[in-house]
């Protein structure tokens, strides 16, 4: 069998692999691969087939690494949907905490901050664990 079948045997091989992970690290190794085999095909030797094909692989994965970069996923500003919700305190303790009704149950909260003034309608800043942050509400 010549030798450039191997090498695109390799490819479609890495290119079912590359389907099961999805880092598309393979995919570049699969192009390169291609590459090999193209050169064997075009009557190449063995040592320029392996040059082409590093020079491939070297080539698409500083492409792949810049392109991750650019269009790596922003982390979600908010992506707790309790956050800027209104809430109705109903009482304040004198450790700090609240007891506020949400969302049809009882929760317990505590204030954004010390100098954080404690009014009976407040804004969900954050969670920790099951208590809500509070904090006033922006005017």
């Amino acid at each position: 069998m010549a030798l450039y079948i191997w090498w695109w045997i390799a490819a479609a091989i890495l290119v079912g692999v590359e389907m099961l992970t999805g880092t598309f690290f393979l995919l570049v190794v699969a192009v390169a691969c291609i590459a090999g085999g193209a050169v064997a095909y075009a009557g190449g030797g063995v040592p320029w087939q392996w040059i082409v094909a590093a020079a491939v692989e070297v080539a698409g994965t500083l492409w792949l690494i810049q392109w991750k970069k650019k269009y790596r996923a922003a982390p979600k500003l908010a992506s707790n949907l309790d956050v800027g919700q209104r809430v109705r305190v109903q009482e304040w303790r004198e450790d700090g905490t609240a007891r506020v009704f949400y969302r049809g149950a009882q929760w317990d909260a505590v204030a954004e901050s010390d100098a954080t003034p404690r009014r009976d309608l407040m804004i969900i800043v954050a969670m920790r664990g099951t208590q809500l942050v509070l904090g006033p509400i922006p005017q």
